[in-house]
């Protein structure tokens, strides 16, 4: 895709992009929280038609859950026996099923792997945990910054001589889980046109936490990641690689690595020639650090922008939420969507030819489950 392109940033009324590349494949998502919704809005804006199954009683979507969209939304109580079949008869005409229960609580509804794959032996079938499906602590409760403590992501966040600072839930939960189970599913559905067998994706937040973390293992298997908070090229403890406070008191930001990088940086905030051959000598860390401390102070954010945006110095300015979509390149990308009065962050990734695009129901009220079961087997037949 282009840059500037805004056709591919629309909207689609309606519950899947019809050009998606994952058009034609149906998902069936088991309601919950955190990593589960997110991949399974991932699926959406890629154009999977997906149906969250809803206990009675559950609220209909708000409109400003952004996570939340792009689905069809049945209410059935998995512990009726009834309810339970029409969800085997949905299952029977998926591709894929994504849960985020406790291990066992499915077996126990009677809707586990080896029973699904009873009704319908291509699917693929999703399991989204923060422990995974074995293990000591499988079923013990945690959230993401329980699941990212183990890994030693948490340990690394967060200034020198402080507590360990959660980066959000971006780490665990959606970079750990939910990316890591799109591709699960994704790679399985690939496999299961080749050999007509689904199997499980078991998907566990410390797993992909940890494997994000290769590159900081790697270094410190080589000697070259020291364990202690703000003390490493990419943890804050590089003056190269840091945030700085403005004058105006707003915050900028300079990656510049690369020894051509920081020569520029250095050439154009008139660093002083004694600290310009001090990048990697951490012996100086601290002096750098100091006199780029003060000179960032000396102009406003905006101003810093004038000089240092759009160059090899690696700089930018470091952004509220409020202001993402007014920047001149999140604006040219088109990168905030708005439907219906609401602003949503663009599909990621764009594709050239089958693009994504927010999927938005026409009713974010229930919907009969029979009603999507017969509307399935008519595209099938």
């Amino acid at each position: 895709m282009m840059n500037g392109d805004k056709s591919t940033m629309t909207a689609t009324k309606g519950q899947a992009c019809q050009n998606g590349p994952l058009h034609g494949v149906r998902v069936i998502e088991f309601a919950g929280l955190g990593p589960g919704p997110f991949a399974c809005m991932l699926l959406a804006d890629m154009g999977a038609d997906v149906v969250r199954v809803e206990r009675p009683g559950a609220k209909p979507r708000h409109p400003t859950d952004l996570i939340g969209r792009g689905r069809r939304t049945v209410h059935l109580d998995l512990k009726s026996e009834d309810d339970r079949k029409q969800v085997l008869e949905l299952l029977a005409h998926a591709d894929v099923l994504v849960e985020g229960f406790r291990p066992g609580v499915m077996e126990r509804l009677g809707l586990g792997p080896e029973r699904v794959a009873g009704v319908n032996p291509r699917l693929v079938y999703g399991r989204m945990t923060g422990w995974g499906q074995d293990g000591p602590l499988a079923r013990a409760a945690g959230h993401d910054i329980n699941y990212i403590a183990l890994t030693g992501a948490l340990a690394a966040n967060g200034e020198r001589d402080s507590t360990p600072l959660p980066p959000l839930n971006l780490v665990g939960d959606y970079g750990g889980g939910s990316l890591y189970l799109v591709v699960g599913i994704l790679a399985a559905l690939l496999e299961a046109r080749e050999s007509g067998c689904g199997q499980v994706v078991d998907a566990a937040i410390c797993d992909g936490a940890l494997s994000l973390m290769s590159l900081a293992q790697g270094q410190r298997l080589r000697g070259k990641f020291a364990e202690e908070r703000g003390s490493n090229m990419l943890d804050g403890g590089a003056p190269y690689y840091a945030s700085y406070r403005t004058s105006d008191d707003k915050y900028v930001c300079v990656g510049a690595i690369e020894p051509q990088f920081f020569a520029l940086l250095c050439e154009k905030l008139e660093l002083d020639q004694v600290l310009r051959d001090a990048q990697n000598d951490r012996q100086r860390w601290p002096e750098l650090r100091s006199e780029l401390t003060r000179i960032f102070r000396t102009r406003t954010r905006q101003e810093w922008v004038s000089l240092l945006e759009g160059t090899d110095a690696c700089f930018a300015p470091v952004l509220s939420l409020s202001e993402v979509a007014d920047h001149p390149h999140m604006a040219a990308r088109n990168a905030i969507v708005e439907v219906d009065g609401v602003a949503y962050p663009a599909p990621a990734p764009r594709f050239s030819r089958t693009r994504s695009a927010i999927a938005q129901c026409n009713d974010m009220d229930a919907q009969e489950s029979e009603a999507i079961i017969a509307g399935w087997r008519s595209q099938s037949s």
